[in-house]
């Protein structure tokens, strides 16, 4: 259409005009059949926009371009692109001011002035801001809303109109609105893709993934090109079907063979996938097109990392510092490679480099959050190493860097204390956040943890309760479970995980909900029960690493099928080599097993990240006493006892500390026995 003006415009005014000039139009006779008044001054408005732009917006040729746009319009009101050109050629120029105001004034001569209307809603879209960074100008999305609904009021039949009200109202957050919009764009064009891809984002946002991926699969069915492909991938990414990402790419790839974008995305989901030796072919082949290639280095060594290969990892990410020393992402690279080594301490003298190096008096937005993740880091870096003070300072920090996180901030402040179970600073921290944030969910629903942790848990429960508000009410159910599980309250805990799975629709949520569930059971001594539910968890995700630990610890507690517990913990321990739990999970089915060297070797390394944990403890108290080093298991068990009175009185198990101090009791006759 857009061509068919230019062409037949252009015809007669080639004839006549010098373009050289460019400073009037000569006089030209004017068809005199509308449509072709309308070809004419289109095309005299295209070239005078184009004139406009290659001499830096001159007014007068800027003015030319505007009225003739404007005469095209006149004489053919329904060539909305011509209002679209319009619109460009005020944004392109700066000059958005003017373009409102002549927009509205034509709208208070005639309110049916539908291509004013249009130029309006474009200006006020493009002034919206970038949803992407959460800079949304949500005055002008209300005003671009008001002007799209008046147009398809007038013209039901505009698809493009349809189109941008969805756009808007999923950007307003408005999702059963946008959905409204982009079906009625469908029942104009059932095959119109943006339609498609737009509904699926609403029905991604409403929790119907099923719908979503239906939608987009159907888009790329209709026509498999690069983008409906790459779209229908990037709904995978975010429902988390890495692997089914990794599919779609690839068939992308296959029609744009050698794109690059597309290789790094389909590695990149490879990597997530767990699919490593794919991942890192397509990242060496990237690497061999390219030396200079950082980021495809970066990724080798991330893969070689989760390969639990220290030697590549570490090779590929020198190279990467060869190249760009300088590259925050190859420094923090450093730390999480270190981090998975088990050097702690030195992890940590690595990210305070970091932030050493980056520190400024200000910063820009971009900056800003990029400190505060790299301080949060820190802080869980420090808390993981059981450095509970330098932890909680580093997350004040947060607060002090950028305003906006504070309450938050101070959250992680009173969870570190209670970690550390010190619980005096966490009540005062708590008191402090709450007389400050009286209405920050984040900081209530950390309090009333902290009062159930220290045994006031109908207190907790009733403040708790209190944060039910209709929007947020399956993590305040969840919230809940967790309070009635510490005050062995089952029957309500399961009511409260009840609700919280009618609330729950990705699979993610699920999945949490299984877990609780089937931790709640194995409380309850239900093993069947739990044994159903964390199998739930790991049919949904297979990967999940807490119920694979879980899983097996159960049965290594009660000595049974011992060779099926190892290869659950074993699995979780090789995803997460230092996480603390998992660690003694495989320690203690090394125990049942009689493998004590092994067993030893795991809970000394467990206690190296959880030093306060009785269990640990206990169990290494148990693994010397059947070495035969009873002093050894004395003083383990001396220390699970004194953990046990440190720690959460919501967490003292009588029974637990009854069978320690027996066992204890055992040994001191054993080594007095012994005359030592």
């Amino acid at each position: 259409m857009v061509r068919s003006y230019i062409l037949a415009g252009l015809s007669s005014l080639l004839l006549t005009l010098t373009l050289a000039s460019a400073q009037s139009v000569p006089p030209v006779a004017v068809p005199e059949t509308a449509k072709a008044n309308a070809y004419y001054f289109y095309a005299v408005g295209h070239m005078y926009a184009e004139l406009a732009g290659s001499y830096g917006n001159r007014g007068d040729l800027f003015a030319k371009a505007v009225d003739s746009y404007k005469q095209a319009l006149k004489a053919d009101p329904s060539a909305t692109f011509i209002s679209e050109e319009l619109s460009d050629l005020y944004i392109q120029s700066g000059r958005l001011r003017e373009a409102v105001s002549e927009a509205e004034d034509a709208l208070k001569q005639n309110p049916e002035d539908l291509n004013s209307r249009r130029v309006l809603a474009r200006i006020y879209t493009r002034l919206i801001g970038d949803a992407q960074q959460n800079k949304i100008d949500e005055s002008m999305v209300k005003k671009a809303i008001e002007q799209y609904l008046k147009i398809s009021e007038k013209e039901p039949s505009d698809t493009d109109s349809w189109l941008m009200l969805g756009r808007l109202q999923k950007i307003s957050q408005n999702s059963i609105e946008a959905e409204k919009a982009y079906k009625k764009a469908l029942e104009l064009d059932p095959s119109n893709e943006d339609a498609m891809t737009g509904l699926a984002m609403v029905y991604s946002d409403l929790g119907n993934t099923q719908g979503a991926t239906e939608l987009l699969r159907k888009a790329a069915e209709k026509n498999p090109n690069p983008r409906s492909l790459t779209t229908l991938a990037s709904a995978y990414e975010q429902m988390k079907e890495f692997a089914l990402a990794a599919e779609t790419l690839k068939k992308a790839l296959d029609q744009s063979p050698g794109n690059v974008e597309i290789q790094r995305a389909l590695a990149q989901n490879l990597l997530l996938a767990d699919q490593l030796d794919e991942a890192l072919k397509i990242y060496q082949e990237l690497v061999s097109e390219d030396a200079k290639d950082v980021q495809s280095q970066l990724r080798i060594s991330q893969v070689y990392r989760q390969k639990r290969d220290f030697a590549q990892a570490r090779a590929a990410a020198e190279k990467a510092k060869e190249m760009d020393p300088s590259n925050l992402e190859v420094q923090y690279n450093d730390v999480n490679l270190l981090e998975a080594e088990g050097r702690l301490p030195a992890a940590i003298s690595a990210m305070k480099e970091i932030l050493s190096s980056s520190v400024r008096k200000s910063y820009n937005p971009s900056e800003r959050a990029n400190r505060v993740l790299l301080l949060e880091r820190l802080g869980f870096l420090y808390r993981t190493n059981e450095q509970f003070d330098p932890a909680a300072e580093t997350f004040r920090q947060i607060g002090e860097v950028d305003p906006e996180s504070a309450s938050k901030s101070v959250a992680q402040v009173i969870d570190t204390y209670r970690a550390g179970h010190e619980y005096a600073k966490a009540e005062q921290e708590a008191e402090a956040a709450v007389k400050k944030y009286p209405k920050d969910r984040v900081v209530l629903s950390v309090r009333a943890s902290l009062l159930a942790d220290m045994g006031k848990t109908d207190q907790a429960i009733a403040e708790t309760r209190k944060l039910m508000n209709g929007k947020d009410d399956r993590e305040t159910y969840l919230a809940l479970a967790q309070i009635y599980e510490k005050a062995k309250n089952f029957p309500e805990m399961t009511k409260a995980l009840d609700s919280a799975e009618k609330l729950s629709s990705a699979k993610e949520e699920k999945e949490t909900v299984f877990f609780m569930r089937g931790a709640m059971y194995e409380r309850m001594k239900n093993y069947d029960g739990a044994d159903a539910e964390f199998r739930k968890v790991l049919d949904a995700n297979p990967e999940n690493t807490s119920a694979l630990n879980y899983l097996g610890y159960m049965l290594a507690d009660r000595n049974v099928r011992l060779d099926e517990a190892e290869k659950f913990i074993r699995k979780a321990v090789d995803r997460e080599p230092n996480n603390g739990a998992y660690l003694d999970s495989l320690g203690w089915v090394y125990f049942r097993l009689n493998r004590l060297p092994d067993a030893e070797k795991s809970l000394l390394r467990a206690l190296e990240m959880m030093a306060k944990d009785p269990t640990v403890h206990d169990h290494l108290g148990d693994v010397y006493f059947q070495e035969g080093k009873i002093r050894e298991a004395v003083g383990q068990w001396q220390n699970s006892l004194k953990a046990y009175q440190s720690g959460s009185p919501s967490e003292l198990d009588p029974v637990e500390v009854a069978k320690v101090r027996k066992k204890l009791d055992n040994a001191k006759v054993r080594l007095a026995q012994q005359g030592k």
